[in-house]
């Protein structure tokens, strides 16, 4: 069959940037994923995606015109319903080969075979394959119709819905049209360049020189992957030659990369006046605003120039510099004006407005959160010997800045704005400091609050939340948690874990939970509901981390709640499994789980006067010889020379299963043996449950 290089390409208005990447190699993997499926590519087939703010595209090599036919087996009926007494087609059997079109005559090349305990007949036949102009636009049509898209429209007079107008539709194998109607428009090979650089509609010739002409007559640079690189290039090669740095640009150039079609970076400048404002600000809303990349000195301090993407090559791009610069100039003077403007009232003068601002309808206003949370940071600066005047100041000023003018503007600047209106208003560096660290980490990687009074504050922040929402049932199931109590948590988890701090998790939620109104909180058994959950969050973490399964679930089965003990435990559990003695240490302790649990009552302590067999009481001494040692370094959080201490009771312990019997029937002895197993468990499983490392 006739093997050729296929292109589809959907010609639309300007796509969503932020979705555009995930379009275009959607689209591309779904049709892909159509064309194997029906023997019309090779399953292990290349294919290339292509996506700009008016295209997505895919060219795939080595589709076939026609798949191959093939040999299909399908099972009729038994041979009992089938056939009579006499061999003949019953009724029933001739009604089905009629239903699927099989001719009579093909009775006799029927197979028989056992299927299961019964015989029953098979049609063997050969169905020819797919032909590409026939199933291609249904391909498309699937590709477009699982394109994860929140909302579609409609244009012009037809019936089709997309996310943006579909203006035209290329489907080409090689230099032939493959005919076909998606989205209401006939597949043609006429595409449309850039919106002004291009020479018209342009006419691809073949599939493989869609790239190409793209590039030459649309001035269109198709290849997302392709374009990004080539911004990135000169972006650096430009700031290089301002004797600049970037900040972190990824996400910015994701954005502009599908923002232009053919990119070119100039340089902007504005007014040295305007970095009397905090940088923080400026940089917002140039990236946020305008899509520009903002240049920097070595320290971070932000310079009066940034770089623009420009959509347009221009030999002399005057009109484009001064036309960006033109218009980030009245944003910078917004920006400059709310800061003045804010600046005239203090944060605590402030704070009577947050009684208007509702946290949530049933856990109050954002006041009333704020007395909570600086009575809250008290306590765990207090628990940490740190100053617990200026986490207490930090806590009643860390929201202030939600009603102040720029952060109603720019959202994504509260904390940041809080610190210098802080600063302004004459706090100290370690309150001002601790109002902007307390949203933090914000995400996966985010940096940690520094020194004991921002953390106590953070910490205080999410532990409200978390206790509250957990208090009134509003608990995160499935994929959603409006609240980001996920976030919260894993926020409360790594500072506890990676600061370190000596603080006891169940302690700390005790606290926060005294801080709310009686009778606020009434969902039933709340607390112990949130740490589970921060467990579970605890677990994702430590395996994300490269943590053993295993060893993870060991430590986490003794439901630690000193968080900063954990990471300890679990590398001295991974030490302990790589020795000899693991698992045979591993195994008794399990078995020894599973005797206990079937024991009545408490067992007690072991009496030495009612040991009998050498083995038990062989036992017995060597668990009272390392007990101490075993303790000493468990307190002394040695975690890994308590357990290969342990380690070497493995000959006692296998001699003990190997010649004792446990459950013996004269009472006494059978509840020293088990007070003696209580006792081994109790010493084995101070750092984890060893049982977990089992097999």
């Amino acid at each position: 069959m006739t093997a050729n290089t296929l292109l589809v390409e959907l010609l639309t208005e300007e796509l969503p940037p932020k979705a555009l990447p995930r379009l275009g190699e959607t689209f591309a993997t779904r049709i892909a994923e159509g064309l194997k499926a029906r023997g019309l590519a090779a399953a292990d087939a290349s294919f290339r995606w292509f996506a700009s703010p008016r295209r997505i595209a895919i060219v795939m090599p080595g589709v076939a015109a026609e798949a191959a036919a093939k040999e299909i087996t399908e099972k009729l009926m038994p041979v009992a319903v089938a056939l009579d007494a006499e061999g003949k087609p019953t009724p029933a059997l001739l009604k089905k080969m009629e239903a699927k079109g099989i001719p009579a005559a093909a009775v006799a090349g029927f197979e028989r075979r056992l299927d299961g305990k019964a015989e029953a007949l098979f049609h063997t036949a050969t169905v020819a394959g797919a032909k590409l102009a026939e199933v291609l636009a249904a391909i498309v049509h699937d590709a477009v119709k699982a394109l994860p898209i929140p909302k579609v429209m409609r244009w012009g007079d037809g019936d089709a819905t997309f996310v943006r107008p579909v203006h035209k539709l290329v489907m080409l194998h090689g230099a032939e049209v493959v005919p076909g109607r998606v989205l209401d428009l006939d597949a043609g090979r006429t595409t449309r360049g850039h919106r002004f650089m291009s020479r018209g509609e342009i006419d691809i010739a073949t599939a493989d020189a869609y790239e190409p002409t793209l590039l030459a007559e649309g001035k269109v640079v198709p290849d997302f992957a392709g374009r990004r690189a080539d911004i990135e290039r000169q972006l650096l090669a430009e700031a290089a030659r301002q004797g600049a740095l970037l900040d972190d640009y990824a996400d910015l150039l994701d954005e502009v990369t599908a923002l232009v079609e053919h990119p070119t970076v100039y340089v902007g400048e504005f007014e040295a006046e305007f970095l009397a404002v905090p940088q923080e600000c400026l940089i917002l809303t140039m990236r946020a605003n305008q899509k520009y990349f903002p240049l920097f000195d070595a320290a971070g301090k932000l310079q009066n120039r940034f770089l623009i993407v420009s959509n347009m090559r221009m030999e002399d791009p005057v009109n484009i510099v001064t036309g960006n610069a033109r218009v980030v100039r009245p944003r910078l003077s917004d920006a400059r004006f709310f800061f003045e403007t804010d600046k005239k009232h203090k944060l605590d003068s402030r704070l009577p407005r947050l009684a208007n601002v509702v946290y949530h309808n049933k856990l109050g206003s954002v006041l009333e959160r704020v007395e909570r949370l600086e009575a809250l940071a008290g306590k765990i600066a207090a628990r940490l010997s740190a100053d617990e005047v200026a986490a207490r100041r930090a806590a009643r000023l860390a929201k202030a800045d939600l009603v102040t003018e720029m952060v109603g503007e720019f959202p994504e600047l509260q904390g940041i704005m809080g610190r210098y209106y802080a600063l302004h208003d004459g706090e100290g560096a370690v309150v001002a400091d601790a109002v902007q660290a307390h949203y933090q980490p914000r995400f996966a990687g985010d940096a940690l609050p520094a020194g004991n009074v921002a953390s106590a504050v953070a910490l205080a922040d999410k532990l409200d939340a978390l206790v509250g929402f957990f208090g009134i049932g509003m608990v995160p199931t499935g994929d959603k948690d409006p609240f980001a109590l996920r976030r919260a948590a894993l926020g409360v988890l790594r500072i506890l874990m990676e600061a370190p701090l000596p603080l006891d998790l169940a302690a700390l939620v005790a606290d926060a939970a005294a801080g709310f109104k009686p009778g606020l909180l009434t969902a039933d058994g709340f607390q112990a509901q949130l740490l589970d959950f921060m467990r579970e969050r605890l677990k994702n973490l430590l395996r994300e981390n490269g943590g053993e399964v295993a060893a993870v679930d060991a430590v986490l089965a003794l439901a630690p709640t000193r968080i900063d003990l954990v990471p300890a435990k679990l590398a001295a559990v991974e030490a302990f499994r790589a020795l000899p003695e693991a698992e045979a240490l591993a195994a008794a302790n399990k078995r020894i789980v599973n005797i206990l649990k079937k024991a009545e009552g408490t067992p007690g302590e072991p009496d030495v006067a009612l040991l009998q067999e050498d083995a038990e009481k062989a036992l017995f001494h060597r668990v009272i010889e390392i007990a101490p040692l075993v303790r000493s370094h468990v307190n002394n959080e040695d975690y890994t020379d308590a357990l290969c201490v342990l380690a070497g009771l493995r000959a006692e312990v296998d001699a003990f299963f190997d010649g004792v019997m446990v459950m013996a029937e004269e009472p006494l002895t059978r509840q020293n043996r088990l007070a003696l197993l209580a006792q081994l468990a109790g010493l084995m499983n101070q750092v984890a449950d060893i049982s977990r490392l089992s097999a």
